[in-house]
């Protein structure tokens, strides 16, 4: 039997969501120890990375735009997101905090991400949300 194979980073991350979502639904005690390196994978990072800048957003406290990491490389930058993942030196960087106008005059603080906080932070999503989401759709029918 010849198994299809899966081509890009989105196909592969939708099977992996597969396989922790079914984990998840078959067996209720089941605590899932080892997702860390979930994260780290190449696949996982370009997936988050895709959706990122679908998102567009404003640069971090660190000035870093999405079009900055474009002209270095998304390579280069998703290589450095694996390798400080993978070493555990990991430290999210502060939020820029930026206000906006709400309907009564006053102000609304709005907190922004690095670019590559909200890598790390959609990559971890990606994860973990089949996992939780098993939970979430069995109580709600309860």
């Amino acid at each position: 039997m010849n198994a299809k194979r899966l081509t890009t980073p989105k196909e592969k991350v939708q099977q992996l969501q597969e396989k922790l979502g079914h984990a998840a639904k078959e067996s209720k005690k089941r605590r899932f120890h080892a997702l860390y390196d979930k994260v780290y994978r190449m696949d996982i990072l370009w997936e988050a990375w895709r959706r990122v800048r679908a998102n567009k957003g404003s640069a971090g406290v660190d000035g870093e735009t999405l079009a900055d990491i474009e002209k270095q490389g998304e390579y280069f930058f998703l290589d450095d997101c694996h390798r400080i993942l993978k070493e555990g030196k990991y430290h999210p960087q502060p939020v820029r905090r930026h206000y906006i106008p709400k309907k009564d005059g006053k102000q609304r603080p709005l907190g922004i991400p690095t670019v590559r906080d909200r890598v790390i932070q959609m990559a971890t999503k990606l994860v973990m949300e089949p996992i939780f989401e098993a939970d979430f759709q069995v109580s709600y029918f309860l």
